[in-house]
């Protein structure tokens, strides 16, 4: 199932997409149906199951096609980012670094979060080293604490994509990540989510990147050092995951700063990131 946060006009809305159409799900559901995402998350696995009947039923109903409306991001306000840094062998390959031991914990601010089509922008005076990075982001379900690898999956509600932009000035300058990380429209997310029965294996996934239709990042989720029940068991022993939580599971080689020569991004460039099933998402840059 592919679920989405769009506009047609009326302001956000839950939606599913089924053959290039998408359904309001409040209204064939008759309001059974919460009208938002992360609403429908907190009901946990029950409320995935209530979606899919409800769209189901509703085949032939009244719905959009996809092209029509504004797809937003599909959880446009999760409590947390929690973001993996070093995470894909062949990005420390290209740094010429050893892989980190545990995994690399940082965040990005919710108010980075973007949609699809949506600018990403700058102050110039601010950073001039502006990069792209793919991820493929988790989207849990249910509320995680202390949570097992092996039960790890059970918490999981599905995955979208995630362009991980950074301001790489900022990020080393700073000596932590956080403020390069997060500035506004820094966190473009989307189109969909899809839930996690439409992806059997997440860790065999191709992965790219394309700015100005030149490929500069393409490898494979199978290049993970951390695989997601890794992250999910290490993190919910630290702090509580809740529904509607995205984990962005870091970004594989290819990246502007590790270039030679660097390539950082300018305004009018356009990325396309994209993950094997799990969607495609256009943003251009502007500087603001």
């Amino acid at each position: 199932m592919k679920l989405v946060t769009f506009d047609a006009g009326q302001g956000p809305k839950l939606g599913g997409l089924v053959e290039g159409r998408i359904f309001d799900l409040a209204a064939c559901s008759d309001g059974r149906l919460p009208g938002d995402m992360l609403s429908l998350l907190q009901r946990g696995p029950e409320g995935l199951a209530q979606a899919e009947a409800a769209l189901a039923a509703a085949a032939g109903g009244q719905s959009y096609p996809e092209a029509e409306v504004k797809l937003l991001a599909p959880v446009p306000n999760p409590s947390k980012v929690i973001a993996i840094g070093q995470n894909y062998m062949d990005h420390c390959r290209e740094q010429n670094v050893e892989p980190p031991k545990l995994p690399v914990i940082f965040t990005k601010f919710p108010t980075s979060i973007v949609g699809q089509g949506d600018t990403v922008s700058w102050d110039p005076e601010l950073t001039s080293q502006v990069d792209y990075e793919v991820e493929l982001a988790v989207v849990i379900g249910r509320t995680a604490r202390r949570v097992s690898a092996a039960d790890a999956f059970d918490y999981v509600a599905g995955y979208t994509v995630c362009n991980d932009v950074s301001a790489r000035d900022l990020q080393f300058g700073d000596g932590q990540w956080i403020r390069g990380k997060s500035l506004d429209t820094f966190c473009p997310l989307g189109p969909y989510l899809v839930t996690k029965d439409e992806v059997p294996d997440p860790h065999n996934l191709a992965i790219r990147c394309t700015v100005n239709d030149q490929v500069l990042q393409d490898s494979s989720t199978a290049e993970l050092i951390f695989n997601i029940p890794t992250l999910i068991e290490f993190a919910s022993r630290a702090f509580t995951l809740l529904p509607g939580d995205i984990i962005i599971t870091g970004t594989p080689d290819g990246v502007g700063f590790f270039r030679d020569p660097k390539i950082f991004l300018k305004p009018g460039d356009v990325m396309i990131i994209e993950v094997e099933g799990i969607g495609r998402l256009t943003n251009r840059c502007a500087v603001g």
